[in-house]
């Protein structure tokens, strides 16, 4: 931690402080898709309180609803991995804490490496990272730009991928990325980083509403827009027909299943969309199923295949890219272990030389991933060639340093940290149950049902 405000102080984890945080987002059907039809963004909230004036560190992962109290309740049970544990440590070494969580033999077994216990640990080492880029006074894209190429290789768990990437190669692959990563970073804070929106797409939205939205998007300098599908096909047919209409033959428009189809299904449904000329079809079936994606890739093209928002760790993510099933790898910040297993993820995709279009949206995915393309970017793969960074234009505002979109592009955030602290009037009201509105409105609830 070169430079760090932390190598001389004592400070510690004094307390891991979690809240169960859920937004009103299905009664205007914001998020609908064909699989997740309700869905009311929430987030797993975690902060981690610290001693002698040190940064406290914020993190989340996300979830739509019901549930999010389990999701807590799994990062509740990583805090005894962290009181007490000195800050200063923490921030040279993410990836210590990283290997202790994901190596709890009694905790492991809730996995390995997959699901609620998976997502609590990506959480909780998005915190640990939020809190060592405010140490060093950097956003988390300009803290691990500028990190030392060897350092990053030992952020990574090569454990199980090393047929497919070692640390050798990745080590060649981040130093090579060095080259022009300052020039870069001044493009960046200049331009931004590509974005393209999902924001006229829910299933659930009007076609006069996916019209008006779909041109304000192209208005707003967004060159690519993605549409929900896979419910009913004539449906679908005739929403792209409309989006294609509202913003011309020019403008990339991806289509996304959320999971919906079996493989001879999704291959079908998708070339009955071909005409409307979708540029990626996104999960078009169960995102473990590495196999049924390569399959669906030879029968779509030249549609190509995206997916990751719901791939569990890196393991499958080797063998997506192995297998050649997808074309496009779309990465989450919170779905895996953190910002050490997207670094391991992100290695993997520029081995392979396939580029990432994080998914984003939810609760503050989007203040989140940015940071990791950016890197990329900056120190990486140092193209955003085919690469773009969903963007919905939700619950942003409850966040102390919100996304900004200017003519289609991320601007490169420059407050340090993960952009993950949310207001604490937000907390204090959006806590289920018992938050202000929350409770307000479950009272409603109650007196309407005692009517």
């Amino acid at each position: 931690m070169k430079g760090s405000t932390l190598s001389a102080t004592t400070a510690r984890i004094t307390a891991v402080d979690t809240f169960d945080i859920r937004f009103p987002t299905s009664r205007e059907l914001d998020g609908s898709d064909a699989m997740n039809p309700d869905p009311d963004y929430s987030a797993a909230y975690v902060v981690l309180r610290t001693s002698d004036g040190a940064p406290e560190g914020h993190g989340f992962t996300f979830t739509i609803g019901r549930g999010n109290d389990v999701q807590v309740a799994a990062i509740d049970a990583l805090r005894p991995h962290l009181l007490g544990r000195p800050v200063a440590e923490l921030c040279a070494d993410p990836g210590s804490l990283y290997r202790d969580l994901i190596g709890d033999s009694q905790l492991r077994w809730l996995g390995p490496e997959k699901g609620v216990m998976h997502m609590a640990i990506g959480a909780v080492v998005n915190a640990v990272w939020d809190l060592a880029a405010k140490a060093e006074g950097k956003p988390v894209w300009q803290f691990l730009a500028d990190a030392d190429p060897a350092w990053l290789v030992r952020q990574v768990d090569f454990r199980y991928i090393s047929d497919a990437l070692t640390p050798e190669e990745a080590l060649e692959l981040l130093t090579k990325g060095k080259q022009g990563a300052v020039e870069r970073a001044a493009e960046l804070l200049r331009r931004g980083y590509p974005a393209y929106t999902t924001s006229p797409g829910w299933l659930g939205y009007s076609d006069e509403k996916l019209t008006r939205l779909a041109r304000e998007a192209v208005s707003d300098g967004f060159r690519q827009i993605k549409l929900k599908v896979g419910a009913d096909l004539a449906d679908d047919i005739r929403r792209c027909r409309t989006a294609r209409a509202a913003v011309g033959p020019d403008i990339r428009m991806a289509i996304d299943a959320n999971q919906r189809w079996n493989v001879a299904e999704a291959i079908e449904w998708t070339k009955a969309l071909q005409e409307f000329d979708p540029y990626w079809i996104e999960e078009p079936t169960s995102p473990d199923d590495v196999l049924g994606h390569a399959t669906i890739r030879r029968g779509v093209s030249p549609v190509k295949v995206a997916t990751g928002e719901h791939v569990q760790n890196r393991i499958v993510f080797k063998q997506l890219l192995q297998a050649g099933a997808i074309d496009v790898l779309q990465l989450d910040s919170a779905r895996v272990g953190g910002v050490n297993e997207n670094l391991a993820i992100l290695l993997l995709a520029a081995k392979f030389g396939v580029p990432v279009c994080p998914h984003a949206g939810g609760v503050g995915l989007c203040e989140l991933v940015q940071h990791l393309s950016m890197f990329d970017y900056v120190a990486l793969t140092g193209t955003t060639e085919d690469r773009v960074i969903e963007f919905v234009d939700h619950l942003h505002e409850h966040f102390l340093d919100p996304v900004v979109i200017t003519d289609g592009h991320y601007r490169a955030p420059t407050t340090p940290g993960f952009s993950a602290t949310m207001y604490p009037t937000t907390i204090d009201t959006y806590t289920y149950p018992g938050g202000a509105f929350w409770a307000a409105d479950l009272a409603g609830s109650d007196t309407e049902a005692d009517a």
